[in-house]
């Protein structure tokens, strides 16, 4: 409104509605081996088929980090997946190459068509013999001609005339019996299916051969454009075979096509944006096109698998990815497999991969929690509870003090439904599932929030003595109770000392606090640091506190913004200051029951406040 010396009315804004956000629990993260997807790139996962979808079916060499990964999504619907570099292979063809490396890729096939050879008749077979016999996979014939030189295998041949009718029968493979110099070629035919028609003499039929997938398509491509499909042959990705993965219709040789929208019809392009599976390396030919092609891809193999201890390097790389709170939100970081060395009496050498978790994301970024299981050697391998026990709490003193991890007592067997096998999984993926579905300000222990999924037994079930030594070097115990179920039995972060932020459920209570508030502060930026701003931040903080409070996460607060911490100087070096002062509910850890018997003449009220 422009400044005004006469009388006027000036009509002045203010937006006092601004409000501290309300917080949804962010994404889980995770980085490791698996058999297919890109390397080293965070992608967003929403459940366990789509795990699959993306990264690859468990196997031998991934099985632990693929089902901690999907045992989080048993509780929660977004994880951050890395893939990283474990040395695996990428198969190729002569125009091809998978998108990503691995052997899953072998089972893909590529094949493309012009319109020349989408379908075409067989103008000339010459003096044809033989008989096709019904319900027959196969055909012996002799030719004067060598029509077969137009065929490959995988295409289809339509065959018989109008009196009996006509079928495709698709070309398996065909074995060349002619002899040089004779004249006539000498053909055995195999199908993939039978020969349904009456008996046909061949010298009485119409021969066609068609594209094997032309099928698939309502018509033949445009001139100087190809038809192009990507199949899963013998099922190694979807589990059945001869499954169509991707089909381009009609899209171009020619590098600068367009479509009527504008955007790109090159094929080299179409297959870069767009496919799952593959690229193409090499021009295929240009607007001269004249063949069918049906391309294997081959030479892909899987890297040295999860139990190397070789990946520690790109498992850092792949953690490196969930660094930076400004490039992905996330709550919980999950270890996967934690790999570790034995030394001569059996206890953990190491705990770099932890380590590394803990200092360069968790504790960096401070706003999410690192969940951990001690190694497969502490707690599958040994038969004696006890030497379970010493190993864990041996491998947790390996790992650095922190209010941002939290530590389960090991492993579950489950099943494996992919290889119809029974797997030992660690635990973090279910513990951080569990605290995925709670109010961040909720422990995830107990009866009524910590029950695990998918579990057949558990690796090491600690009894009270050894519950009692494993949580007083902050691992929480799962364990297993008739009637109850599987359940963590614990809350306990791996601060190592007496501090409100030695439970979980604070350490999660102050990162969403922490994170909102910093959010509504920001509206604050260069703002007048005077008593009409100091009160408006207090404004909005107090009731995103009390809604806390109301829901039981907060026992009491207060919001300090005014001169008393807002000084002349603080005012003078262009700061603003609040102090928000937080107590915290607390879980219950123990319970003290007394029972008390009286004589029958005794008063309550006389012995009441006596015990204690």
């Amino acid at each position: 409104m422009a400044f005004s010396v006469s009388p006027s009315v000036i009509v002045r804004e203010i937006d006092a509605s601004a409000v501290v956000p309300a917080t949804a629990t962010p994404p889980g993260a995770i980085a490791g081996v698996f058999r297919w997807g890109p390397i080293n790139e965070p992608i967003l996962i929403t459940s366990e088929d789509r795990l699959v979808e993306r990264f690859g079916k468990p196997t031998d060499l991934n099985s632990e980090t693929f089902f901690v990964a999907a045992d989080y999504l048993a509780y929660s619907n977004s994880l951050y997946v890395v893939r990283v570099e474990d040395g695996a292979n990428t198969a190729s063809s002569t125009h091809f190459t998978a998108k990503y490396p691995g052997e899953i890729a072998n089972s893909i096939e590529v094949s493309y068509v012009t319109a020349n050879d989408f379908e075409e008749s067989i103008a000339d077979i010459g003096d044809l013999t033989g008989t096709i016999e019904f319900n027959s996979s196969t055909i012996a014939m002799q030719s004067t001609v060598d029509f077969f030189a137009e065929f490959e295998e995988n295409d289809v041949l339509r065959i018989g005339n109008d009196s009996v009718g006509y079928q495709n029968l698709y070309v398996e493979s065909f074995t060349d019996n002619s002899t040089a110099n004779t004249g006539i070629y000498d053909y055995v035919v195999t199908f993939a299916n039978r020969y349904t028609l009456s008996q046909l003499d061949l010298a009485n039929l119409k021969i066609e051969r068609k594209w094997g997938y032309s099928d698939l398509f309502g018509r033949a491509p445009d001139a100087d454009n190809m038809h192009i499909i990507v199949k899963d042959v013998d099922g190694g990705i979807t589990g059945n075979s001869d499954t169509v993965l991707e089909t381009y219709e009609n899209v171009s040789a020619t590098s600068t096509a367009k479509l009527p929208d504008g955007t790109t019809n090159y094929y080299v392009n179409l297959l870069e944006n767009n496919s799952q599976w593959v690229e193409a390396t090499s021009t295929i030919i240009d607007t001269s096109i004249t063949s069918t092609e049906y391309e294997m891809l081959v030479g892909g193999s899987d890297g040295v698998g999860e139990d190397s201890n070789e990946l520690f390097g790109e498992l850092a790389q792949g953690y490196d990815k969930f660094s930076d709170a400004k490039e992905l939100d996330i709550a919980f970081v999950l270890q996967g497999k934690g790999n570790t060395t034995l030394d001569g009496a059996g206890l953990p050498l190491f705990a770099n991969l932890a380590n590394y978790i803990i200092s360069n994301v968790v504790d960096n970024r401070k706003d999410c929690v690192a969940f951990l299981s001690p190694p497969r050697e502490a707690v599958v391998d040994p038969a004696n509870a006890n030497t379970k026990m010493n190993r864990s709490i041996a491998y947790r003193n390996k790992i650095q003090s922190s209010s941002y991890w939290f530590m389960d007592s090991g492993y579950k067997y489950r099943y494996d439904k992919y290889n119809d096998v029974y797997r030992w999984v660690p635990l973090n993926g279910d513990v951080a599932g569990l605290a995925s579905r709670i109010e961040p300000w909720e422990s995830p222990a107990g009866y009524r929030k910590g029950l695990i999924k998918n579990v057949v037994k558990l690796a090491f079930n600690p009894n009270k003595a050894q519950r009692d030594l494993l949580y007083g070097s902050d691992i929480n115990s799962v364990i297993a109770q008739t009637g109850q179920g599987i359940l963590l039995f614990g809350d306990k972060t791996g601060i190592g000392r007496a501090s409100a932020f030695d439970r979980i459920n604070v350490r999660r209570l102050f990162i969403t606090v922490e994170k909102a508030i910093a959010t509504a502060a920001e509206s604050f930026l260069f703002e007048f640091n005077d008593e009409f701003t100091q009160n408006q931040f207090k404004n909005i903080v107090e009731p995103y506190l009390r809604d806390i409070q109301g829901r039981r996460g907060i026992i009491d607060f207060r919001v300090v913004s005014d001169n008393t911490v807002n000084t002349p100087d603080v005012v003078d070096q262009n700061r603003f200051r609040a102090n928000i002062f937080i107590k915290p509910a607390r879980s219950i850890n123990i319970i003290e029951l007394t029972f008390v018997a009286t004589r029958t003449g005794t008063e309550f009220d006389e012995i009441v406040g006596q015990i204690t």
